[in-house]
């Protein structure tokens, strides 16, 4: 029997930070570490290969238990619950009820009731919309995407008169101009009037908050992770300082301020930057010398983001949905939406909506990541994304500090201008499939095809930009929505002629043959090209009269960098209208182009821009 006061792994010596780096750089062979190694993000940070725990020192804020300030830790003492919301898109207060009652016995506890612009409502209108809800069982949440339909005053009104228990009732009703501004392009001159007086009116609910921040703006619109961080809480800010000075305490504008963060696919630096957010957050209140600690809790509301989901393949969305519902509670997020994986085509389905409800169900009930506080706690790889998220974000949100605040800086331009530098990098990392899109920019499903017509703004951007507007407006959008434009465009032609076909003449040697083979049947499919992969052909002739009774449009010769000098031209001469494509850059590419061969796919491909070449070659506009 062992002794039970021997230590576990007593019999292995410590390894030190020194001896790890040199057995590194030993099975490195003289690559470069930095290169080999270090991924640097979007954000500008150098993320290690690993992490130790002499990383962790210099971080106080680890000191501080769950539900202590700074709040890195979780706004919670004990637990790690959050509300499961599905929202409702209001079109008839009945039926809208009517839902709300059934998906509150599907395991939902948290309702948003999304209103079209320019709806008034009134309490009567909020007494059918709520006949039977429980109000202090659910968290209840009005949405007005652009601000005109104020459901604070109303439901304030309407719970007042009830026998509620009203320090029990959670929820919003976000007004947020400011955002508003964002997209549309103009700043009601009344705004912060009328969110004075909600915040007024409703001061009998401790736990309804009337003010939002709308990150998921920023991050729809292509920012990086650590912009959105960023100009969320310099937004906060803005809302702080103008109704502290228009009279109210920080107390009072800090407790009715919800954060609505969007959640992207970028796994732990998700789950990061909602730890941070809390941290800057809680430093940023304590500035405006609340009464109270509770003031500094940041309250955050995450959604799955729609910049990366797909309308071709839309099942993947899935995937992509679940890890980020992963992230933000494993990021402590206070209540998350998922979007139905169809949720892009306009109206969801009862299939999809339910999917989407037990995508956080499972992640509660079967995984009990609800259980335990700051789940994320003790990874040194965490916490150090953690400081370097804090850190860069910072030093982004005093930028816009020093022009003046959010609002001032978003009319100078700086915010759009960083974001759409950041946008513009990202396109084209997608276009060159460094960054990929599952299903469209890689590895797309081969046999799918449009069977129906769509609109539009299906790929087209975002814009609620008003006719009067005062500067330029952020457009949220799709990263994929040039590819699924351009595989769309192919669909259409197909209904009425012959699909193009892009056939792939593997010839040599055969590891290369069948790796540039598999690249090149990605790349013609990522334009809903019929692709026609083959094991390989013992002659050149032979090959191109198999292409040939295919009736290919493209025929992509495979094979090594030194055989193509030869095996190419003999191609060429054999073909008649067909296009013909190398699959590689190979070092005799400019004797090739010499003999007019001029087609070439290989990894630093522009995807994107290519097919569109070889679409307008086959006739397809």
């Amino acid at each position: 029997m062992a002794d039970k006061d021997q230590k576990l792994f007593s019999d292995f010596p410590p390894v030190s930070t020194e001896a790890w780096e040199a057995k590194i750089n030993a099975d490195l062979k003289g690559k470069d570490y930095e290169r080999a190694l270090v991924w640097r993000t979007y954000e500008g940070i150098n993320v290690k290969p690993y992490y130790r725990r002499e990383n962790l020192e210099g971080l106080e804020y680890l000191n501080a238990l769950p539900g202590e300030f700074p709040f890195v830790r979780g706004n919670k003492k004990a637990g790690n619950d959050w509300f499961i919301r599905q929202d409702i898109f209001v079109k008839d207060f009945a039926e809208a009820n009517k839902k709300a009652l059934t998906i509150l016995g599907k395991g939902v506890n948290s309702l948003g009731f999304y209103f079209d612009c320019n709806t008034k409502i009134t309490k009567d209108d909020l007494a059918m919309l709520l006949k039977d809800i429980c109000l202090e069982a659910a968290e209840i949440n009005f949405v007005c995407p652009c601000d005109n339909c104020n459901c604070a005053l109303p439901f304030a009104e309407y719970v007042l008169e009830g026998n509620e228990d009203k320090t029990q009732i959670i929820g919003s009703s976000p007004l947020d101009p400011v955002g508003s501004f964002v997209l549309k392009g103009k700043l009601n001159p009344n705004a912060f009037d009328e969110l004075k007086t909600a915040i007024e009116k409703t001061s009998e609910l401790p736990q309804f908050r009337v003010i939002g921040v709308h990150g998921k703006f920023f991050a729809n619109s292509g920012a990086s992770i650590v912009q959105e961080l960023a100009f969320a809480l310099a937004q906060g800010v803005e809302y702080l300082t103008r109704l502290t000075d228009a009279g109210l305490s920080a107390d009072e504008v800090a407790q009715n301020i919800k954060f609505n963060f969007g959640i992207g696919n970028n796994y732990f630096m998700e789950i990061a930057k909602l730890r941070a957010a809390r941290l800057l957050w809680a430093q940023i209140v304590k500035a405006f010398d609340p009464k109270s600690d509770e003031s500094a809790k940041l309250i955050a509301h995450s959604e799955t983001n729609s910049y990366n989901k797909t309308f071709y393949d839309p099942y993947v969305n899935m995937l992509r949905t679940q890890t980020e519902a992963m992230s933000a509670v494993l990021g402590g997020a206070d209540s998350i939406t998922v979007l139905p994986f169809n949720a892009i085509f306009g109206d969801t389905t009862e299939f999809s909506e339910r999917i989407a409800r037990n995508q956080q169900i499972l992640l509660k009930e079967e995984a009990h990541l609800d259980k335990i506080a700051d789940p994320g706690a003790g990874s040194y790889y965490i916490e150090n994304l953690t400081a370097s998220l804090a850190e860069h974000a910072w030093n982004l949100f005093l930028q816009v500090q020093d022009k003046g605040g959010f609002v001032q800086a978003f009319k100078d331009g700086f915010i759009q201008n960083e974001i759409k530098a950041m946008a513009a990098k990202r396109d084209t990392n997608v276009a060159l499939r460094r960054e990929n899109l599952l299903g469209v920019n890689q590895f797309p499903n081969f046999f799918e095809t449009a069977k129906e017509e769509f609109p539009e703004w299906v790929f087209q951007a975002s814009d609620l930009t008003e006719a009067d507007a005062e500067v330029e407006t952020l457009k949220p959008y799709r990263a994929a929505q040039p590819f699924e434009a351009l595989r769309y465009k192919t669909d259409v032609y197909a209904k009425s002629n012959k699909r193009p076909v892009a056939f792939m003449l593997p010839m040599g040697n055969l590891t290369f043959r069948k790796a540039r083979a598999q690249f090149s049947t990605n790349f013609f499919a990522v334009a809903g090209f019929e692709v026609i992969d083959n094991n390989g052909f013992s002659s050149v002739i032979s090959g191109v009269e198999a292409a040939k009774a295919k009736n290919a449009d493209i025929v992509v010769v495979c094979s090594s960098d030194e055989e193509y000098a030869e095996l190419a031209p003999q191609v060429a001469q054999l073909l008649d209208k067909e296009i013909l494509v190398v699959a590689g850059a190979p070092e005799c590419k400019p004797e090739l182009e010499a003999k007019g061969i001029t087609n070439f796919v290989h990894m630093k491909s522009n995807i994107l821009e290519e097919l569109k070449v070889y679409q307008e070659k086959l006739g397809i506009k």
